[in-house]
């Protein structure tokens, strides 16, 4: 098993271009990034995590300026979103988001992408909560045809345009790898229908993640990588997810200045290297 940092990268945090330097000497293999564009002030969606949402929530960096920032000082360090809200965003825009990061990084972007939970943050986006499921397929799809194709062109019932140039292109062949958040039972037939990963929470057990392995599996996809975001950094569990299945850990990365941010990576360093 591989190991990463998943974390909120904010205004008031560790730089990402600093702190893609430190995770690359010590030796961890991804930065993930979570997106919120905003958080509605009404604050009616519940926090999935049950108690009052966390400050990071508020104040998070855009991943893929962010992201791009941490491309520039280092070499190897896979480049993630874990997961941009895609169901919020332009699907053109962010093929070329995402393709310019790819080629920034010399191919070393995947793209983590899920449905939402903040109904109110969608509805400002102009998305229909009730479609959300049905639109993300269907933008997956469409970021597929716009990556691998001269003239894209893609014809849904909520994404639809006539063929387009659109430059750069994913230096990854066939295209940056997209990989589907989420547990429910959508999501994971999302993962078994549309995606190249899944990438799931700590609020997925290993026990679900065996039996989607096994789903997977059953669809003649046992090989899909699994990526878990923000798990803790535990031994037991670490031992747990991998006997499990998960192929790369990402360990939560609390969002800190740069000093404390540093002491962290060195404690989660002394952590993967207990278990190697």
């Amino acid at each position: 098993m591989d190991f990463g940092i998943s974390t909120f990268v904010t205004d008031d945090g560790i730089r990402p271009d600093v702190l893609g330097e430190a995770l690359e000497e010590r030796g961890f293999g991804s930065l993930f990034l979570a997106e919120h564009s905003h958080i509605p002030a009404s604050r009616q969606s519940p926090y999935p995590g049950g108690e009052e949402l966390p400050a990071k929530y508020y104040r998070t960096l855009d991943p893929f300026v962010a992201l791009t920032a941490a491309a520039v000082n280092t070499s190897d360090l896979v480049l993630g979103t874990g997961v941009i809200l895609l169901i919020q965003r332009d699907v053109i825009h962010t093929a070329k988001e995402t393709a310019s990061l790819d080629l920034i990084s010399r191919g070393r972007a995947v793209l983590g992408v899920g449905a939402g939970w903040n109904i109110e943050e969608m509805s400002n986006h102009g998305t229909d909560p009730r479609t959300r499921g049905k639109l993300l397929n269907e933008q997956i799809d469409a970021l597929k045809a716009i990556w691998t194709q001269e003239q894209a062109e893609y014809h849904g019932d909520l994404v639809d345009f006539d063929p387009i140039f659109a430059w750069p292109k994913p230096v990854r062949a066939p295209h940056v790898p997209i990989y589907v958040g989420g547990s429910s039972p959508a999501a994971i037939r999302r993962v078994v229908a549309h995606a190249d990963g899944w990438i799931p929470n700590p609020a997925v057990d290993p026990e679900k993640v065996r039996s989607v392995r096994a789903e997977l599996a059953d669809a003649g996809r046992p090989d899909v990588p699994v990526t878990l975001f923000g798990g803790p950094a535990d031994l037991d569990a670490i031992r747990a997810y991998a006997e499990a299945g998960v192929n790369h850990y990402g360990i939560s990365l609390p969002t800190l200045p740069e000093a404390e941010t540093l002491a962290a990576l060195d404690e989660f360093a002394k952590v993967v290297a207990g278990y190697r």
